[in-house]
């Protein structure tokens, strides 16, 4: 059973500037966000994934289009009329106050009973496990530190959504991948529903219940992790997440179950259903690790000539031009029955594994 609507986003536009001016940082978007859900706003910098996250706080307001909340419309209510509250990237706490005191902050400026800040503060202390540092000032703490303490302020008021806006960009590599972890127990503990902007990848596959895509102002694709990762729809969105070949293939067949594409080499492959016309050349993606190099040449699904060879530990990375032109780049694991001493210059055959090519929307 699928959870509850949390936030609704309906046609929502967003322009700014006026005139010759003008442009629009949202174009027509519309999503839905469940509750109990850890949703995350994925894509580069300047693709309206922070000003959406600002339309949901009120911090902006919808030239156009309709936002709502359990049902309620909210487009225009001020940020304090909203059960919502926000992680800032630079997390905007108060130096002179102590980690109790800026945790309790907001429940003192809403004129919560003392006893009732008291409790509130102490729960908060320990979901974001920092009992022993209650009275000591925040610019004496370290980021991970000062992140978390950012993290309880925003959820003492307990409320219904939380919105992060890049809040783990500031944090060295290590610590950041702990705080991922640190952001899913809390998510799952709490129950709220958590909406998160990045524009990294890694972080966007390793927390989210579902990711959103954007580019240009829209939002191009909605899915599991593994539905971005592995079922691209757009070019963009295979390009964006992780690494991937693009090649040029014709549409030969197609129905509402699947379609056929003929490769390069004159080889026909099954992939999932497409809008393309059929007898036009389509897109096909494939990822580096969803291809093996092989001898049978007469059993490959393309063959090309080796032309580097880069390794990086775990696996190595085969650069191979194909007939066509087109570069292949095929990920090898360097342990396993997998890997071989393939050498540049040597011609190898290369074969997919099941379901691994996808085409896509230019």
């Amino acid at each position: 059973m699928t959870d509850p609507v949390a936030i609704s986003v309906n046609q929502v536009s967003k322009q700014f500037g006026q005139g010759a001016d003008a442009f629009f940082a949202l174009d027509q978007v519309s999503v839905d966000i469940r509750e109990n859900e850890f949703f995350t706003l994925l894509g580069p910098s300047g693709c309206g994934k922070t000003t959406l996250l600002r339309l949901i706080a009120g911090f902006e307001h919808p030239t156009a289009g309709h936002i709502q909340l359990h049902g309620e419309e909210i487009s225009h209510l001020p940020p304090f009329k909203r059960p919502v509250n926000t992680v800032f990237q630079n997390y905007a706490l108060f130096p002179h106050l102590t980690v109790a005191e800026n945790i309790g902050f907001g429940l003192d400026m809403q004129d919560k009973p003392a006893a009732e800040i008291e409790s509130t503060v102490t729960e908060m202390l320990q979901l974001v496990q920092m009992e022993s540092m209650r009275d000591r000032r925040t610019d004496q703490i370290s980021g991970g530190q000062q992140q978390r303490v950012a993290l309880a302020r925003a959820l003492a008021p307990h409320p219904r959504v939380l919105l992060l806006d890049e809040p783990l960009s500031a944090l060295d590599y290590k610590l950041r991948k702990g705080m991922q972890i640190e952001l899913k127990r809390l998510q799952l503990e709490t129950g709220i529903t958590f909406i998160f902007v990045t524009h990294d990848q890694e972080e966007a596959l390793t927390m989210s219940d579902r990711i959103a895509v954007m580019n240009n102002g829209q939002i191009l694709q909605v899915g599991s992790p593994n539905d971005i990762y592995d079922r691209p729809s757009h070019r963009f969105v295979a390009d964006f997440i992780g690494d991937t070949n693009f090649l040029s293939a014709e549409l030969v067949e197609s129905s509402s179950e699947h379609a056929v594409v003929k490769l390069s080499s004159g080889k026909n492959l099954v992939t999932g259903p497409t809008e393309a016309t059929l007898n036009n050349v389509v897109s096909i993606t494939v990822r580096p690790e969803q291809a093996v190099l092989i001898d049978d040449l007469a059993n490959a699904d393309l063959q090309g000539t080796v032309t580097n060879i880069m390794y990086s530990g775990t696996d190595s990375h085969f650069h191979i031009e194909l007939p066509s032109q087109e570069e292949f780049v095929a990920k090898v694991q360097n342990a396993g029955p997998a890997r071989r001493d393939w050498e540049t210059g040597q011609t190898v055959g290369i074969k997919f594994h099941d379901n691994a090519v996808q085409i896509v929307e230019d």
